[in-house]
């Protein structure tokens, strides 16, 4: 009886085709039974939230905003954000969430223009290397938080003479006060000739112990072990968060996206009552608000190159996580809440990181500006310096960097999320009941791929990454994108396939993103491109200058991050079939397999008989785009 009994449990199991083709990481409730929905609204915003509101935010927003004009910096950041932020993000979303695909399958809109969608993969996986890093730093300072007093609090050794606990202050030749400190060299009292080199007791710490950091790129050095602990557990945290994709990271954002928000209203809160905090807020947007500032050109670039960045514009993400909504979704009102929450955040970040800072120039008796910094300089130098000086410092630095901590984890997230999703996409049955090991197998390439970023010479790899990968490559998908869609695939069709998803619209509601797609957001794109490329200066960090193999290493990574887009073209050219010109205007044309994804969502514009006569009509021979996806993958 007992044989009988498991042989027809077996036979039930391993017999029963929907049990075989069940796929874990879809629920029961799901619009698409075979890709996955996210499991409320409330975990795609907060997911996008995550995403958007990335450490940039934090540790660049304030300090452009003070070095542009304080509270004038303002109006050019949300003019960009209207004329070019919202308009791309919901163009991305819509795209993504019309055909629910990643960002490379979404091209079969455009066959011609796939590359672009492996360039935006491309970007992000090596995006997603030294960010893995950079929550690896964030995860070692909140560990090293745990001590009394806070270990950067005072210098290493008090015989060290390159580091003083307090900023050097005194009357030089010329009998004019100086106050100098961190980031360059101090003026010897008795001569202006005579420079000694000069740390803060934080910068010490992060170049000497968190970084262990050599003379330069040429000096790589062995691996920083503690930095190799933290990343692997960095991994591992990401793996398990996305071990069963959207429907557990869904989960996990609950807690990620919004712990940041409480973090930053108590250190705001914390700040304000701090002697010092009102001169560290009027240089942020206070009444030293410089308008004058809005005539010169290089702060309107400023606040355009934030506004694309904050926003994870073209780097596929956007479209990566709108391919898991429903298909009625909402997603133009989804994009203005996202889009707005995030610049919202970058303003009320700025209040939380000045308040403190001015009271840290207060207590040096040094003006803001001096103690004022952005990106590594701000986040592990600056801020940890200022937070030790306040009682019960380990609490509040445990918070910030918790803090940080979490907002790299959510647009990591996204990041793995893109590259998951293309593999799912284009390979279905190999990695459809393997999405858990496809997760686990990316975060552990991730970490083997991050390994020189933690070595002695590492802050200077994540340097040369982030500015030869994620600064104008992006602006140059981003245009692609634009051109492809509004121009190629066609505006007037895009407006249509929006409009089967959110209903029917009116000309003059479409008037304002017609114009936003067609002229105004391309062309602040190319005069920030252009502008981009004309005023490029050699990657330094530090005051290190990169070795010239160095720069030409990072040149190799934008080129090839873009050959995709060319070779790409080209590959589908030469697979198709008749002249050129019918080549080329078939692969300027939707693939059959463009359409909603589900048959109940396609209407008669995308019914099976309005394709094949749409096909019949067409002048080239088909091109079969699933196999130029997983060729190319």
């Amino acid at each position: 009886m007992r044989e009988y009994s498991w042989n027809s449990f077996k036979d039930l199991i391993f017999t029963n085709s929907a049990v075989v083709d069940q796929d874990p990481h879809v629920d029961d409730g799901d619009e698409n039974t075979e890709r996955g929905n996210w499991a409320s609204k409330k975990e795609y915003i907060l997911s996008m939230i995550g995403y958007a509101v990335g450490l940039g935010n934090i540790w660049r927003f304030p300090y452009l905003a003070y070095n542009n004009g304080g509270g004038a910096f303002l109006i050019p950041y949300f003019v960009m954000l209207v004329f070019a932020g919202i308009p791309l993000f919901f163009l991305e979303s819509a795209f993504g969430q019309f055909c629910s695909q990643g960002p490379i399958n979404i091209w079969r809109a455009v066959p011609i223009l796939q590359g672009v969608g492996v360039a935006m993969v491309v970007v992000t996986l090596i995006v997603s290397v030294y960010y893995n890093v950079i929550i690896a730093y964030s995860l070692y300072y909140m560990f090293a938080s745990f001590q009394s007093p806070l270990p950067w609090s005072s210098c290493l050794s008090q015989a060290d003479s390159n580091c003083s606990n307090t900023p050097i202050v005194y009357h030089n030749v010329s009998d004019s006060l100086v106050t100098n400190w961190t980031q360059g060299n101090s003026t010897h009292p008795l001569s202006d000739m005579i420079t000694v080199p000069m740390q803060s007791p934080s910068e010490q710490y992060w170049d000497r112990v968190a970084l262990q950091r050599s003379s330069g790129l040429d000096e790589t050095g062995p691996i920083v072990w503690h930095l190799a602990l933290c990343l692997l557990l960095s991994s591992m945290i990401v793996a398990a968060a996305l071990i069963r994709g959207i429907k557990s990271s869904g989960k996990v954002v609950y807690f990620t996206a919004t712990f940041p928000y409480v973090v930053i209203l108590i250190l705001l809160i914390r700040g304000v009552t701090l002697e010092g905090a009102r001169d560290g807020i009027e240089f942020y947007i206070g009444s030293q608000s410089n308008l004058t500032k809005l005539t010169e050109a290089q702060v309107w670039k400023d606040a355009a190159t934030q506004t694309f960045y904050s926003l994870s514009i073209g780097w596929g993400g956007v479209m990566t996580l709108a391919s898991y909504n429903n298909f009625h979704n909402n997603v133009f009102k989804d994009s203005f809440v996202v889009t707005l929450t995030n610049a919202g955040t970058s303003v009320l970040a700025g209040f939380a990181i000045f308040s403190i800072l001015g009271h840290m120039a207060h207590i040096y008796k040094m003006p803001v500006g001096e103690v004022v910094k952005e990106g590594f300089g701000l986040a592990f130098i600056a801020y940890p310096d200022a937070l030790s000086k306040l009682p019960i410092s380990p609490l509040w630095s445990i918070l910030f960097f918790f803090m940080l901590l979490t907002v790299g984890l959510d647009s990591q997230f996204a990041g793995i999320e893109v590259i998951t999703t293309c593999l799912l996409d284009a390979f279905p049955k190999t990695f459809k009941s393997k999405r858990a090991l496809l997760t686990i197998t990316t975060s552990c390439i991730l970490y083997l791929l991050g390994l020189p970023c933690i070595t002695r010479a590492g802050i200077y790899w994540v340097t040369l990454i982030d500015q030869f990968a994620g600064s104008w490559v992006l602006l140059f998908l981003v245009l692609l994108e634009i051109i492809g869609v509004c121009y190629i695939y066609g505006g007037n069709r895009f407006i249509k396939d929006i409009e089967m998803m959110i209903g029917k619209k009116s000309f003059t509601f479409w008037l304002w993103w017609r114009a936003c797609w067609f002229f105004i957001s391309p062309c602040i794109i190319v005069v920030i491109l252009i502008w981009s490329l004309m005023t490029f200066t050699p990657p330094s960090y530090g005051g290190v200058q990169f070795p010239v193999w160095g720069l030409v290493l990072g040149w190799c990574i934008a080129v090839f991050i873009l050959l995709w887009v060319p070779v790409i073209a080209v590959y589908t050219l030469m697979r198709a079939e008749g002249s050129l010109w019918k080549r080329l205007k078939s692969l300027c044309s939707p693939a059959e397999q463009w359409h909603p994804y589900l048959d109940i969502h396609r209407g008669e514009r995308y019914s099976q008989e309005h394709c094949r006569l749409r096909m019949r009509h067409k002048t080239k021979p088909e091109v079969n785009v699933n196999v130029i996806s997983s060729s190319w993958l």
